[in-house]
């Protein structure tokens, strides 16, 4: 019996060691080497500091600054480790909130939301991507027309002219993968750090 198991044992090892070491370590390698940003995290610096990373949102609060698409992303309550609590744009617990187009959550959270926008610039129609979250809870990206909406907020905290940022939002903005894939997109971080730029 041993003499028929023994090469089913000898397979299940080496396909183990190849594909599940040797296949992914030579694959990490070969990524550091071509690819080394991406492979580290797509990590953004700052005067020599880590600040963030081009492929997860951030929360900014700041008037001054554009925000991104809201967060559904919770973490554990320190307080009670049963339920959980709000932590926008936590990696470790990616996804959605898991509302449907029925739930008065939603509901009551979209229009508190749109109606704190319109107060923001009232002669726009609100974006849907300012109100709704990803399906990951971690997009790091709005629509242009997203941005463009925040604008008047902007100019008028930093008290720039409004046509001044709105080119900074144009020369930021990111067109479909190859003219063909997606949708354009603004990175809010690199926006951010943009206008912080300019404003110097």
């Amino acid at each position: 019996m041993l003499r028929e198991i023994r090469p089913a044992i000898v397979l299940l090892l080496a396909l183990t060691v190849l594909t599940g070491l040797a296949y992914p370590l030579a694959m990490t390698g070969i990524a550091g080497v071509l690819f080394p940003s991406e492979a580290q995290g797509s990590l953004i610096e700052k005067d020599g500091k880590v600040i963030g990373s081009a492929l997860i949102g951030q929360e900014f609060r700041d008037d001054r600054y554009f925000h991104g698409r809201p967060s559904a992303t919770v973490a554990p309550d320190p307080n009670d480790s049963s339920k959980t609590v709000s932590a926008p744009y936590n990696a470790a617990n990616s996804g959605g909130s898991n509302l449907g187009p029925t739930s008065k959550a939603l509901a009551d959270r979209l229009k508190e939301d749109v109606d704190k926008l319109r107060t923001e610039n009232p002669s726009q129609p609100v974006p849907v991507d300012l109100v709704t979250t990803s399906g990951s809870g971690l997009d790091p990206h709005i629509s242009p027309e997203a941005a463009q909406f925040q604008v008047p907020r902007v100019a008028k905290a930093r008290n720039l002219p409004e046509e001044s940022l709105s080119k900074i939002v144009a020369a930021n903005t990111e067109g479909r993968l190859f003219g063909l894939l997606g949708e354009p997109r603004v990175n809010v971080l690199a926006l951010n750090l943009a206008l912080d730029r300019a404003a110097k």
